[in-house]
């Protein structure tokens, strides 16, 4: 009998699953495994759809000064929490 896997193996393979670059014998376990764990399912199926969604959207431009404005703050947070 091969060991269960625990939904922190099943979160941390999640990427490389989604991606299909598991090899057969991990994506089988992570396959038993979501059918047995319906919260890991609902992570990996609107994970998946939220991928999809994202990969069928235009690239879109922000305005000039909406991203001057976003990298400064980005970086006025980064600069307190490196204070910290």
């Amino acid at each position: 009998m091969t060991p269960l896997l625990t939904c922190k193996d099943f979160l941390n393979e999640l990427s490389d699953y989604l991606d299909e670059s598991t090899d057969a014998a991990l994506r089988y376990k992570l396959e038993q495994h979501i059918t047995e764990c319906p919260n890991c399912w609902v992570i990996a199926d609107t994970t998946r759809k939220t991928i999809q969604i994202y990969k069928g959207m235009e690239r879109y431009s922000i305005p000039r000064d909406v991203e001057e404005r976003l990298m400064r703050a980005l970086e006025k947070k980064m600069a307190a929490k490196h204070r910290c």
